[in-house]
């Protein structure tokens, strides 16, 4: 009997202390979006998209101009000489992929390291209100399914932490 109680107090125990918890929200995107270093990185990360944008516009200029060359060809050429002007576009275009490819790489790569300093600020602000206000947990906007009345949205105060 005492066995009983004993298991029926433990199983009560962490359900009662976790319904007593005190629950945040906050609007995280928000709140990165209004962070002046997430402007500046962004900003950053345009400039660099438009220099690989550009450097494509050349390549693909320099693509339709092999390309119409070839097409200009009088009937009479040569095959080898139609070979090796296919086999240009062929190597060109290739190197476009390739160009594409490590330029996608580069710019996630570049967008990780400009963003990663700003979320760990943002996410060390967020466990400070934590601690300072003593919520239990605090869950991004969004991700809950259901609410309840008693959850605090936090993205005000997480915000002032920042000085936004």
């Amino acid at each position: 009997m005492i066995k009983k109680l004993l298991l029926a107090l433990a199983i009560a125990l962490p359900a009662c202390a976790f319904a007593q918890g005190k629950f945040g929200i906050v609007n995280a995107q928000e709140v990165m979006e209004l962070m002046p270093e997430a402007k500046t990185a962004q900003e950053k990360l345009v400039a660099a998209t438009k220099t690989y944008e550009d450097e494509y516009a050349v390549l693909n200029e320099e693509m339709n101009k092999q390309f119409q060359e070839y097409q200009a060809l009088p009937e009479d050429t040569p095959a080898t000489i139609r070979e090796r002007r296919q086999q240009a576009i062929q190597d060109l275009d290739q190197r476009i992929q390739a160009f594409q490819q490590k330029a996608q790489q580069d710019l996630r790569e570049q967008q990780n390291q400009l963003m990663a300093p700003i979320q760990e600020k943002l996410i060390n602000a967020i466990k400070a209100v934590g601690a300072d206000k003593g919520f239990t947990m605090i869950l991004p906007d969004g991700v809950a399914i259901y609410l309840g009345t008693d959850v605090i949205d936090v993205t005000a105060d997480v915000k002032a932490k920042l000085g936004i």
